[in-house]
């Protein structure tokens, strides 16, 4: 089975690693034009209080888009645990089990987000003007919730058997049509929002049908046979025990970022257009991040699963080098370009100016921001489940108590938002570098824990 795979026990970590982030990095970034394209589109050609009204509704989709997305991770590292040990049948398993879990979380998370929006968005203190709109573009993307989730379920299974590339492929198709049929229902057709909306969840839609059928087509492992079928609750509950720390991790992650937007919320809707137009922003600041730790993630897991401790501690090291450099140049861009990346979603020069600061301000934690992602990426690949719900509680206690302690206590005003989520990435980064400290320095062998067998 060597069509679209890549076995990364065996050459050079760094080449693998590289080889690996580049497809799934400008993926991540195509999947991230998906929302600017949304917001510019939105904040251009509707006005500003529609892209607050987007921005309002976006830690809570992310809350739902979380509980289920981790799921499908945890069901991608275990299967690159097992393609690492050269268990095929068992990688057939958890791609089955795997599935049929992602046909049932999202249906349950997706209804319980379309009835309670309008509660959660009172929760957050959303400002009356944008309410109407908030709601309703929550429950278009809880309807897409299926999607998406059985979209990240197959992309995270492709990437653990070593393919980046094929996801890659259906994301920058389903991006050209998510912007096309914005500018149609936006501009030509006047549905407004709502256009946003179905544009996004037609896209999603596309997605997931194309990557489905390239995979059952062209990846051996997703031929599946009739007796591959197999309900197997050991395998269930092990993707269960892996996926679920990991989503509540990102769930707490949304719930925190919950409750700095109801601090945000309070500013009014200069504020909140602002905080919107930089987090789309650095959404794409944390796209090779979050590819470098996709990538250690795969990369580890099939090490981890072969048991060559060595090369998940060179996995490691090189992830930090190539991390920091990326932060060093990512730097300079905000630091430089900040108000021109601001101009390209509003034309509000208060918003503008704002916006331009608070990215000043975030980029200076970018070092602390990658170390979350690097350590992240290497022990999610061990298969340590703690360290995800570890690093999740960290960061709500983080953003619960730092905007309240910095803009009100410490006198900052409304810059203390961004001062806050800087000291947040900070606080969980320095958390992380001493799981990972406590992880490999560990003298008691610990037994692997899918694999049956005792590693250090």
């Amino acid at each position: 089975m060597k069509d679209l795979t890549t076995d990364m026990t065996k050459g050079n970590p760094v080449k693998h690693i590289l080889l690996f982030s580049l497809p799934a990095l400008i993926g991540n970034i195509f999947q991230q034009i998906y929302n600017l394209a949304d917001s510019v589109i939105v904040g251009r050609l509707i006005s500003p209080q529609a892209l607050a009204a987007v921005g309002a509704s976006a830690s809570i989709t992310f809350l739902f888009f979380a509980l289920c997305n981790g799921i499908g991770s945890g069901g991608g590292i275990i299967a690159s645990q097992y393609y690492g040990a050269h268990e095929d049948d068992k990688v057939k398993n958890c791609i089955v089990n795997t599935g049929l879990i992602m046909l049932v979380v999202p249906i349950l998370f997706g209804s319980i987000g379309f009835v309670f929006a309008p509660v959660l968005l009172n929760v957050l203190n959303t400002p009356a003007e944008i309410m109407a709109d908030a709601t309703m573009y929550i429950r278009f993307m809880c309807f897409g919730l299926l999607f998406v989730s059985l979209y990240n379920y197959i992309s995270s299974i492709l990437r653990a058997l070593g393919d980046s590339k094929s996801p890659l492929y259906f994301l920058i198709a389903s991006t050209l049509v998510n912007i096309v049929l914005d500018i149609v229902f936006i501009h030509n057709f006047k549905l407004g929002i709502k256009g946003a909306a179905l544009a996004t969840v037609i896209a999603q839609f596309l997605s997931v049908v194309g990557s489905g059928i390239y995979a059952v087509k062209f990846n051996s492992y997703f031929k599946l046979k009739k007796e591959d079928f197999k309900i197997s609750s050991n395998m269930i509950y092990r993707v269960i025990r892996l996926g679920v720390p990991m989503s509540l991790q990102f769930a707490l992650i949304a719930i925190s970022t919950m409750a700095l937007q109801r601090v945000v919320n309070a500013y009014g809707t200069v504020v909140v257009a602002a905080f919107t137009a930089t987090g789309r922003i650095e959404q794409l600041v944390h796209q090779p991040y979050q590819t470098l730790c996709a990538s250690l993630s795969t990369f580890c897991g099939q090490n981890h699963g072969a048991n060559k401790k060595d090369r998940v501690l060179s996995g490691f090291r090189y992830g930090l080098l190539i991390m920091a450099i990326i932060s060093v140049l990512m730097l300079g861009v905000m630091q430089i370009f900040g108000r021109t990346l601001m101009g390209l979603f509003v034309t509000d020069p208060e918003v503008i100016t704002l916006g331009a600061y608070g990215l000043k301000i975030t980029s200076l934690f970018y070092l602390a921001l990658g170390t979350i992602y690097v350590v992240r990426g290497v022990l999610t690949g061990m298969g340590d489940a703690f360290f995800a719900l570890f690093n999740g509680v960290i960061e709500v206690i983080g953003r619960i108590a730092f905007p309240i302690l910095i803009t009100g206590l410490l006198g900052f005003g409304v810059s203390g938002i961004w001062v806050a989520t800087g000291c947040v990435w900070l606080i969980s980064g320095i958390t992380a570098w001493g799981r990972y400290y406590v992880r490999f320095h560990e003298k008691t062998p610990v037994k692997h824990k899918m694999l049956g067998r005792s590693v250090i």
